[in-house]
């Protein structure tokens, strides 16, 4: 291993204020020179505000101090914007036609299941007046930063995540905005927060097809979007709305996923089909998408949602549509 290797390595336990994330994983460290035993380290300074450089600069210091070859460091702060510091390798939307159906559930344990497998996770909540990914994760921190970008809120079990929620004075506060000023808080939160690197960025859509979902599809390079409904006789029309607006994006659909599907009854192991008669087959057939799975009523995931604790949660369920997004997302086909 070269001494910039061993340089690079040993940024990787520098933390940056704000997040529980190092240097390299916010993806700050723009270059490392090692010349007659003297290092230099070439950071990003966005979402470092002023006060806290000289503490990064001692933390860098420190952390190369043992470095062999290195005899003195110094450490230089650079002006970059987020967008050109971000690599995201995967961008997930889930979207709905309709609200009420589960999207930011699906959205949640999607992200959650990303975690469980030890990838860099995110979720930009794009549902600018009905956000509800905080809660889920229990969050009520606001975002910090500097005048070049801001940093999300690392969850429990270390997702990164943006939302509306976390900027406003109270969680129940409205967001009574036109359309065209959420579009632009959306390319915000795409363009202007250090996400850093990360293996997959979850995007919660607002149900519909207006101006945000056409927003990040215009803006954002997406993976594909999860379709999410539930077992009604309206559903039919509804995703076929959502898919066709997919479609005519030029944006792929990675399947579909029918929650309150059943609710299981524990004493005897039957499914009790609550809300009808299941559609999913049929849902798959009309998307022309692979069905990713049924997700049930389950009480015990409305009292972890409800208690923040979303990542705590697993099932059967949960695990089939997880290995079925990887597989399509891997190019397998169910």
């Amino acid at each position: 291993m070269s001494i910039e290797e061993q340089v690079r390595e040993s940024l990787g336990q520098v933390l940056v204020p704000g997040i529980r994330r190092s240097l390299v994983r916010m993806n700050l460290v723009r270059g490392i020179e090692v010349k007659a035993g003297r290092a230099k380290v070439t950071l990003a300074s966005v979402g470092i505000p002023a006060q806290s450089q000289d503490w990064v600069r001692e933390k860098v210091i420190t952390a190369i101090r043992d470095v062999p070859g290195v005899k003195e460091t110094t450490v230089e702060f650079i002006e970059a914007k987020p967008k050109e510091l971000n690599q995201i390798q995967q961008v997930i939307a889930v979207m709905s036609g309709k609200g009420g159906v589960g999207k930011s559930l699906v959205a949640g344990l999607l992200a959650a299941s990303f975690a469980r497998e030890g990838k860099d996770v995110g979720i930009l909540d794009a549902d600018i007046t009905g956000p509800s990914i905080p809660k889920m994760f229990g969050l009520n921190d606001r975002p910090s930063g500097s005048e070049a970008g801001f940093l999300p809120i690392l969850s429990r079990s270390g997702i990164e995540i943006m939302s509306m929620n976390l900027l406003l004075p109270s969680e129940d506060d409205a967001v009574i905005w036109r359309g065209p000023l959420m579009s632009k808080v959306i390319t915000q939160f795409w363009e202007d927060v250090l996400w850093g690197k990360l293996d997959y960025l979850v995007i919660d859509l607002p149900p519909g097809t207006g101006d945000i979902p056409l927003t990040v599809m215009q803006t954002v390079p997406l993976s594909g979007v999860v379709g999410v409904f539930t077992p009604q006789d309206l559903t039919e029309m509804i995703v076929r709305k959502a898919v066709k607006m997919a479609r005519k994006m030029n944006v792929r659909v990675l399947g579909v996923v029918e929650n309150m599907s059943y609710l299981l009854l524990a004493e005897t192991g039957e499914k009790l089909e609550v809300f009808g008669k299941s559609k999913a087959e049929e849902m798959a057939k009309t998307s022309g998408a692979p069905l990713l799975g049924r997700l049930p009523i389950d009480p015990m995931l409305a009292e972890l949602c409800d208690k923040g604790n979303i990542e705590s949660y697993s099932s059967d369920a949960l695990s089939e549509i997880f290995a079925n997004v990887i597989s399509v997302l891997n190019g397998k086909q169910k």
